[in-house]
């Protein structure tokens, strides 16, 4: 008996020894705003099922499963409102069962806003335009808002974050502290940069061609917030590199535990994701997550 208990405690010993020789690999959680979140609920999270809602609903349903970070696509309506869509077009309206809400011929049009806001997702789930996406911030006030505007002209830009900026100053100059832009390429900080000086900022790659090393350079002289990339994009240099000079790095939009384990190895400090929460974040690596949370948490 006292053979067997000495046993496994040597075999829980060099398990924990084990796990600690990773911990270099996960990078430290002493972090401060939206980056003391691992997971950012991907266009206000999924509900139901269904994806990419940007509704009322999906916000409130994942703020309860723990979300404090949320992703949110936002598109410019044909007269000049920013309201959350992550895209026009017949096929998205029917993605999103609002076919018997239009006409046949606004089912591919860029909607008004008065269209956008009467055609309910799914007959049920509100849609959302930016005054009550701020709204919701005032509601809840430890919510951060991650932007994702689907138009980067510079027009574009332009229209897009001075309408941004210009309405939560208007409600409360206070919520641009948990307003996180994300930049789709390095041209895209300076207009930003001079419409506001966003406390945060998230470089994400879906749209670059940059190498790592000019990301890396970037990310460091303009200290930026995160650096968010696809699962393709990933890789270990890039994310240790990224970890080297202090920059978080999210990976999207991933739904599979397993996945997340993976890049969780590489050092991927947080996700984007439709389903998952920061409890699967937790549990799926075992003893190694708690060790991780137990170090560092000191």
């Amino acid at each position: 008996m006292k053979n067997k208990l000495l046993y496994n405690l040597l075999l829980l010993l060099g398990i924990a020894l084990l796990a600690l020789s990773w911990l270099p690999e996960w990078p430290d959680t002493e972090k401060q705003g939206f980056t003391a979140h691992r997971m950012v609920a991907h266009a206000m999270g999924g509900i139901e099922g269904l994806t990419y809602t940007n509704s009322y609903d999906a916000f409130v349903a994942n703020y309860e499963k723990g979300f404090r970070v949320f992703e949110v696509d936002l598109l410019l309506s044909s007269d000049g409102k920013l309201v959350a869509r992550h895209e026009w077009g017949e096929g998205f309206t029917k993605q999103l069962g609002e076919q018997d809400k239009l006409a046949a011929d606004r089912q591919g049009a860029v909607l008004t806003h008065a269209e956008f806001k009467a055609a309910k997702i799914q007959d049920i789930y509100e849609p959302l335009d930016w005054i009550d996406v701020l709204e919701l911030m005032e509601q809840y006030p430890d919510a951060y808002i991650v932007t994702d505007t689907k138009q980067s002209t510079s027009e574009e830009i332009q229209r897009i974050f001075k309408q941004i900026v210009d309405e939560a100053m208007t409600k409360n100059p206070e919520l641009l502290e948990r307003i996180v832009p994300q930049i789709y390429n390095r041209a895209m900080w300076e207009p930003v940069e001079r419409i506001y000086p966003f406390d945060s900022v998230i470089f994400t790659l879906y749209q670059t061609h940059e190498t790592d090393e000019e990301v890396v350079a970037f990310a460091e002289e303009k200290e930026l917030a995160a650096i968010t990339m696809s699962d393709t994009r990933a890789n270990a240099g890039l994310i240790q590199e990224l970890n080297r000079i202090g920059v978080s790095s999210y990976i999207h939009t991933i739904n599979d535990p397993e996945t997340i384990a993976k890049f969780k190895k590489m050092g991927a400090y947080g996700f984007y994701t439709d389903f998952l929460t920061e409890a699967d974040l937790a549990k799926n690596t075992g003893l190694l997550s708690l060790l991780n949370g137990y170090v560092f948490a000191r």
